[in-house]
């Protein structure tokens, strides 16, 4: 998890957003995208047309039971909504082919409104050894559990405190990925042309420390539609002994923003902006200790602020991550893991602070812990997953009940609980945001 900047802890202001020419480009790279997978799914493309279709309802209620009358969000609901899913996937018998298209259409209760949303939407090609993906798809890269550090597809930080499912983390990219698979050795490279930043808790819903709060205005920059802009993502990966191992190296742009002052003695307005960004990394799996050992680590080169002289610009930074999951009996898993991170040139970080901000330390650490139990022939989970910090003494515990009334209807109950010593630590900021949600999903 990388730490939350921005937001806002005195209540709901206006965000400006500057307006992008990307903005276009992308919808109509995504447009064309869908279009070919319809034109795929049609028989008179290609003949027959193997077609198969999924989806679900499912409803959700999310609401925080701490209280808070100071100023903040509206009130105390961050998710009442439904959504309808339809999950398409087509294979023409002629061609080695196959499209996909997720699309969730949404009504939101906290704003009232309706939207559409298109999950994934991708086509792949198929060759011996290569495959190709274009289109709107989600990824996942690394070893860690919920603690990403090669990882550097766009994730949805609001979504995963309020209580959606686990799927609504990740955020799709648009782009192009090729993948060439052998015995001995497999790689991946994404390009990805257009920058999706992660979605950070929104002021509208969370309450959370803001060292920019009285600051009036704040402006969006994204990276512009440019070759020269374009996200690049590689990961060769085999086996070797018994652990899978993989290399890892992104150029990009943090998915958390930096800030600008209009000016520093007197700010009145804060442009949020995406610094440059390298990562180069390593993990290996494998079993050891009647269960499976995960080590992972990265190199995250700040190339906006190489000398970390920048408070408003993270610092290059090492990660590190250890992680043992096993199965306790049939029905228990335990895993556990241990993540620090150290900031580079922390001197200079200090040094350029400006009076009245927090410090962050040198480094943070986080254990991990998951437990979950099954009963009643698995129809019922028991679930903990936690985050603790010793170093900022801060926490997340996310307790659920799961239980699956029939094959295709499932209930969940569950809570977000933070706190911390500190407002500003990374979770102990969201300590006035403890919530509990419960959610219904219908399979077909």
């Amino acid at each position: 998890m990388d730490r939350l900047r921005g937001g806002s802890d005195d209540g709901i202001r206006k965000i400006e957003y500057q307006p992008l020419e990307i903005t276009i480009m992308r919808k109509l790279f995504l447009i064309n995208v869908l279009a070919l997978v319809i034109e795929i799914a049609s028989p008179a493309y290609a003949g027959e047309v193997d077609v198969e279709r999924y989806g679900f309802w499912m409803g959700i209620l999310s609401g925080r039971y701490t209280h808070n009358q100071d100023a903040g969000p509206s009130d105390d609901f961050l998710l009442w909504e439904e959504r309808y899913r339809t999950d398409l996937t087509f294979w023409p018998e002629d061609i080695d082919a196959m499209g996909r298209l997720k699309i969730d259409a949404i009504h939101d209760g906290v704003d009232n409104d309706f939207r559409v949303e298109v999950r994934e939407g991708y086509i792949d090609y198929y060759t011996d050894a290569y495959d190709f993906r274009i289109g709107r798809q989600v990824a996942t890269w690394g070893v860690g559990d919920l603690i990403f550090i090669n990882d550097w597809f766009p994730k949805n930080w609001e979504s995963f405190f309020a209580g959606r499912p686990l799927e609504y983390l990740k955020t799709g990219v648009d782009g192009v990925r090729a993948r060439y698979s052998s015995s001995d050795y497999s790689w991946e490279i994404y390009l990805v042309p257009f920058f999706t930043p992660d979605q950070l808790p929104s002021s509208d819903r969370f309450y959370f420390f803001d060292p920019l709060s009285t600051v009036p205005t704040r402006v969006e920059d994204k990276p512009d539609f440019d070759l020269s802009n374009t996200e690049i993502g590689f990961r060769l990966y085999g086996r070797i002994e018994d652990f899978d191992v993989a290399l890892y190296h992104y150029r990009g742009f943090w998915r958390n923003p930096g800030f600008k002052l209009d000016d520093p003695a007197m700010p009145s307005m804060v442009t949020m902006y995406y610094p440059e960004l390298s990562t180069y990394g390593f993990s290996a799996q494998g079993s050891a200790y009647e269960g499976i050992v995960s080590f992972e680590a990265g190199y995250y080169h700040s190339r906006s602020d190489s000398a970390g002289t920048n408070p408003f610009i993270p610092n290059s930074q090492l990660r590190f991550l250890v992680g043992y999951d096993r199965d306790l009996d049939s029905d228990t898993h335990l895993g556990l893991q241990y993540y620090i991170e150290l900031m580079q040139d922390h001197g200079a970080y200090v040094a350029n602070l400006p009076d009245g901000f927090p410090s962050q330390g040198q480094y943070r650490d986080t254990f991990t812990i998951r437990l979950d139990k099954w009963y009643q022939y698995r129809t019922l989970n028991l679930a903990l997953f936690a985050f603790f910090s010793p170093k900022d003494d801060d926490y997340l515990v996310q307790p659920s009940i799961t239980y699956k009334f029939e094959d295709n209807l499932t209930g969940v109950i569950g809570a977000n609980i933070f706190g911390g010593e500190s407002g500003t630590s990374f979770l102990g900021q969201f300590d006035k945001n403890d919530n509990l949600f419960v959610s219904f999903r219908y399979d077909f």
